[in-house]
């Protein structure tokens, strides 16, 4: 499989015009003394588009952020946002982010926090529209600290919210939050990418990429190994997914031409397929007995898991 990377553009056109660059990752290399973070990285968030960022831990997509952010600085290539610097202060008026690191005053109550980071913006939402985009009317007059793990979350995604930025970072944003949280949050992200925001989401919830991404690249080990809209990204790699009981040893599937991953669950086992019916004639053939069989499409995760487990064999066998 050939890695997908894209080539960065001069940004030429109006801010704000669909489609455009705003911001940009350039032959970007990041390393933390012997730890390569990223390696040669090109990267393009596009105007008015969700890009989702998947990878395992450590793959680096926070280091991409702080990066886009201006809160690190490459060792070697070009960080740009809005065809400038990110540190650029004019800039960082137009961005908001909900980061992993975020730390914020426990002391402060919520109505507090939103207004002072509220004064940071030129043109900031109303108190009331920040505390709806975020669920988090009810808790205003708590002290953070005082929040479960959730409501932190909330907040700070309503905190990214209050200037009414262009571009949105979203670091894990439903990390610690229940389905339904979950679901109401997933909601105001829909409500902001029809409003024409900017929105790099990173997640470890392949669902909430499925359903909220116009485009996935998946990254591993600091290389970009896939670049695509969620159906492009799922139908490349894992194709399907065969359940069944089978008398074969799991090696032995494991073997078949169009085969991509084997694994037990419970008496059946799971085969990610890209050829699903090559692998089913094979099957039959092989064993007189299967039973159970369940034939469906994969989803985003299934070829997630695919994707990096053939870049991490690659790389073994490279070594």
């Amino acid at each position: 499989m050939s890695v997908a990377q894209t080539v960065s553009i001069p940004i030429e056109e109006q801010p704000g015009a669909k489609g455009m660059v705003v911001a940009s990752l350039s032959g970007v290399t990041k390393r933390y003394d012997d730890v390569c973070a990223l390696n040669n990285v090109n990267l393009n968030v596009r105007s008015g588009e969700l890009l989702a960022l998947l990878g395992p831990n450590g793959a680096g997509k926070t280091t991409a952020i702080k990066l886009l952010l201006g809160l690190a600085k490459p060792t070697s290539g070009t960080s740009r946002i809005f065809g400038g610097d990110p540190r650029d202060p004019v800039t960082r008026l137009r961005i908001g982010a909900m980061l992993q690191v975020a730390k914020v005053p426990e002391t402060l109550r919520v109505r507090e926090h939103i207004d002072l980071f509220s004064s940071y913006y030129p043109n900031p939402l109303p108190r009331k529209e920040t505390l709806a985009q975020g669920d988090i009317a009810d808790i205003q007059e708590r002290k953070f600290g005082d929040l479960s793990g959730g409501q932190k979350q909330r907040v700070l995604f309503a905190l990214a919210l209050c200037g009414d930025p262009d571009v949105i970072f979203l670091d894990e944003p439903t990390v610690g939050l229940d389905v339904e949280a979950r679901r109401i949050l997933w909601q105001e992200i829909r409500k902001l990418v029809a409003r024409g925001k900017t929105i790099l989401l990173t997640t470890h919830y392949l669902q909430e990429a499925d359903e909220l991404a116009d485009r996935v690249v998946v990254i591993n080990k600091g290389n970009v190994i896939a670049e695509g809209t969620p159906a492009e990204i799922k139908s490349r790699t894992a194709g399907r997914k065969i359940r069944c009981m089978t008398r074969l040893a799991n090696e032995a599937v494991r073997a078949l031409p169009g085969v991509v991953d084997v694994r037990q669950d419970r008496e059946a086992i799971e085969i990610q397929a890209s050829d699903a019916e090559a692998v089913l004639r094979e099957l039959f053939t092989l064993d007189a007995h299967l039973s159970g069989l369940e034939v469906t499409r994969a989803g985003l995760e299934d070829a997630f898991i695919a994707l990096t487990q053939e870049d991490n064999n690659l790389a073994g066998a490279r070594r």
